[in-house]
């Protein structure tokens, strides 16, 4: 069984409980929460027929021999509110590890307790420990209160950037040389 994850002061930066919450690194035995929290982030996007992850691939990803990505979970009380999901990535013109937030989500009844911020201001420490260049992640257009809040927090929108992906038959085809 996992050592007990240190649990981290939202608000002092202390071990234990605040008005706010309590953030701590995931475990291990945390995963049935993990997805519990990507299928509401799912479902809050519209993207829930996306969803395939499974309990055996997240424990797989995260605490496996390799870690893809590390997760971070807020607590109100003893309740789970929310999560962050991220991990490293790299910026050739800095020369420097960044960290990339693949997802941050909060209960709705839980919105505006401070839980977000909480989340982000421990996301932004964990980059400063490891002296990370910079933090990035992307947003829905149609996301308004989201891009609110991260406005708030002094983010800027790289509206100069187009994110482009390739998935499933098109990755497959250009993977085969078609």
């Amino acid at each position: 069984m996992d050592a007990p994850a240190p649990h981290y002061d939202a608000q002092t930066g202390d071990a234990g409980l605040t008005k706010a919450a309590t953030i701590r690194f995931a475990t291990a035995q945390d995963v049935p929460l993990i997805l519990q929290f990507i299928r509401d982030l799912a479902e809050y996007e519209k993207l829930s027929h996306h969803v395939v992850a499974t309990e055996d691939a997240l424990r797989a990803s995260l605490f496996g021999s390799h870690p893809a990505a590390e997760c971070l979970l807020a607590f109100h009380g003893d309740r789970a509110v929310g999560f962050a999901l991220y991990f490293e990535n790299f910026s050739t013109f800095q020369g420097r590890s960044g960290m990339y937030l693949e997802d941050l989500f909060v209960v709705p009844d839980a919105r505006g307790l401070g839980i977000g911020k909480a989340l982000f201001r421990r996301l932004a420490q964990i980059a400063m420990e490891r002296d990370y260049c910079r933090l990035d992640w992307a947003v829905l257009d149609w996301n308004a209160p989201a891009i609110r809040f991260y406005e708030s927090l002094g983010a800027v929108a790289l509206d100069e950037w187009t994110v482009n992906r390739l998935r499933g038959d098109a990755l497959a085809a250009l993977a085969a040389g078609e």
